[in-house]
Formats: C-alpha cells, structure tokens, sequence
C-alpha cells in the first residue's frame, strides 16, 4: 500500500482578541482582498453590521451583503451560484446557521473561507464540514475550512453563556470520539492518523487542565476558543470527522432525527459524552470535574430532557453511520449505556421521566 501523505488548508487569517471585529478589514486587505460576499444572520446584523461594513469602506474593501436565514441543501446551492463574479471571498458573520452555510457556498464556488463566529456553541466554525438539510434530513457535507478565522471575545462574552455551555459539551467530546476511533480501527479497516488524534487531545486537554473556569475571563474565553480551532485543523488534517465525531455525536444526532424540537447541539453531545465516557471507562472524572465546575448539569436539569428520548436515540444511534465501528455499535454496549441512563447518579437526577 502506497503511504499516505497529507496536503492540508490551515487558516492564514487568525485573531482571537478583544474588538477584532474593528480589524476584519485590515486582515483582509492584509490578503489582498478586496471584494467579498457577507453572509449575516439577521439578529447580528443588527447588532454587528454596521461596525463591520464601516470598516470595509474605510478601507476600501467592496462588499455584498446577504442574510443566510436557510440551511435547505438546494437553496443554499442557489445563493452561491447567484453571487457577482468579482466575488473574492465569502465570510459569514454569525451562529452556526450562517456558518454552516457560507462556507458550504465558499466550497462550491472554490473561494477563501472567512469565520466570524458570534457564539462558541460548538466547532462548526474552525471545521471543514456543514450540517444542512436535504430531503427533511440534517446531512453532514463538506464545506470549505476557513482560510481566516476572526474572533472577537467581545461578541462571545456577551453572547448568552448557553452557547458557552453548548461549546465544552461539543468540546469534552474529543474525549469520548477519539477513543471511539482508535476502538474502530482495531475492529475495521479505517484510515486512522496519529497526528491529528495528537492535535485533538492536545486541544481539549490543555483546556481540562485550566485553573479558572471564568466565563467573561479573556484568557479563558481565548484558551476554550483555540482548543475548538485546534479541533477543526484535526478534521482537516485526517479528512474526516473522526477525532470529533464518535458515539456521543450518534446520540445527538439520533436525537435530532426523533425529537420535534432539537436542544442545542452541544448540550446533547455533553450529556452523551459523559454517558459514553461510563461505557468507555475513560476519563470519567475529568469530565465530572469540569461539568460540575462550570454548572453544566445545572443548565442540563433546566432542559428538562426526557430520559425516553435519549433511550430511543441510544438505540437508534448505529443507524446514524452505519459503515463506523464505535462502541455503541455493539449490542452489549447499547444495552450498558440504557442501563446507566437510570442507575447512573447523575443522569438519574437531570433527565425527566
């Protein structure tokens, strides 16, 4: 077999920093950019447009403005084959909606990503993969890595702290997937690649390892938002999604194909990474020692989340990625986590029946 080598995107743009939002136009003038496209979701719009379209005029830069109110597979697809031909790059100001979009148009239309994420609910904005929706379903996609990522603390510290929330659940799921990988590779032949499982648990290690835990500390907020990027460059550098996707992922995703009203992403995926982390025997306390830190089965209880929900998404998770291996493919794990989901303290206590 022929060795694999990797030719890798890695974001040139890259400021995480009190007001970068004042800077977007110099970092793109700094690249030699001069025309783009401006996707916002229409809240941020309101509240960040304006700083962000006087900047570009003062320096010059020619802009289109759009709202991304759609994650439809087809009319996303629409917008991009509409945008001016003079377009340079696409850069998307908002949630992960706006995000998910944009860069899926920017992969079409083969032009330079720019993230500006408004809140740290989960990876999506470092990631080289969208979640939209086709056929009624949510599909995951690939979509362009970002060639600059722009983030201001400001707008993330005033963002309401459940994105914060949503962000460690997504975050500590590192943990839980990339043993979920290893156990794969031992059971099926599947691409597996140290380097990014290196990149991977660097990430959400250096931040379980934090002393403070302050939600508006700036040294915080900088720490919890690089481990996310560092998570976005190990999907790139693999070219898939296992050191970020495992188990805990299936769950919420089953969840969402099950539920009427999906809670956010990274709230499900924190409660199944503590659930599969049981199976897994693995860094269980780490995790713990965050989430009670923080409050997070605080904000879990509010929820109010059916346990039958999540017992219906448990059984139904291998069906989500049936060509994978994690360990909720086996039966006999399956059955152990539906067991924990009532015997376990914790779960017992924050789940409703």
């Amino acid at each position: 077999m022929k060795p694999r080598s990797h030719v890798i995107d890695i974001p040139t743009i890259f400021a995480i920093d009190r007001g970068t939002r004042h800077e977007v136009a110099r970092l793109l003038k700094r690249e030699g950019l001069h025309r783009v496209a401006i996707f916002f979701d229409k809240a941020m719009k309101v509240i960040y447009g304006a700083d962000i379209e006087a900047s570009l005029r003062a320096e010059g830069i020619h802009f289109h403005s759009y709202c991304m109110d759609t994650l439809d597979y087809g009319s996303i697809a629409n917008y991009s084959f509409s945008l001016p031909s003079d377009v340079e790059a696409i850069m998307a100001l908002g949630g992960g909606k706006t995000i998910d979009g944009a860069k899926y148009i920017a992969f079409l239309k083969k032009l330079p990503f720019i993230s500006v994420p408004t809140s740290s609910s989960n990876d999506g904005f470092s990631s080289p993969v969208a979640s939209l929706i086709a056929n009624g379903h949510r599909t995951t996609v690939p979509a362009a890595g970002p060639y600059g990522i722009i983030i201001d603390l400001d707008i993330i510290a005033n963002a309401p702290e459940m994105f914060i929330y949503s962000g460690i659940g997504d975050l500590m799921s590192k943990i839980t997937a990339l043993w979920d990988w290893k156990f794969e590779s031992r059971h099926i032949e599947v691409p597996y690649d140290d380097f990014a499982v290196m990149i991977a648990q660097k990430a959400v290690n250096s931040f379980v390892s934090l002393s403070s835990f302050d939600f508006k500390d700036s040294h915080f907020l900088s720490e919890f938002l690089y481990s996310l990027c560092m998570n976005g460059i190990a999907m790139e550098i693999c070219g898939s999604s296992a050191p970020a996707s495992g188990s805990e992922h299936l769950i919420s995703h089953a969840m969402d194909k099950i539920s009427k009203t999906p809670y956010l992403h990274g709230m499900q995926v924190g409660i199944s990474t503590y659930l599969v982390s049981l199976l897994q025997k693995n860094q269980t306390d780490d995790i713990r020692r965050v989430y009670d830190t923080i409050g997070f089965w605080r904000e879990v209880k509010a929820l109010k989340i059916p346990r039958q929900l999540i017992h219906q998404a448990i059984d139904i998770a291998p069906s989500i990625k049936p060509q994978r291996h994690t360990v909720l493919h086996e039966k006999k794990y399956r059955d152990q986590a539906q067991a924990l989901l009532i015997t376990d303290k914790i779960l017992s206590e924050v789940l409703v029946d």
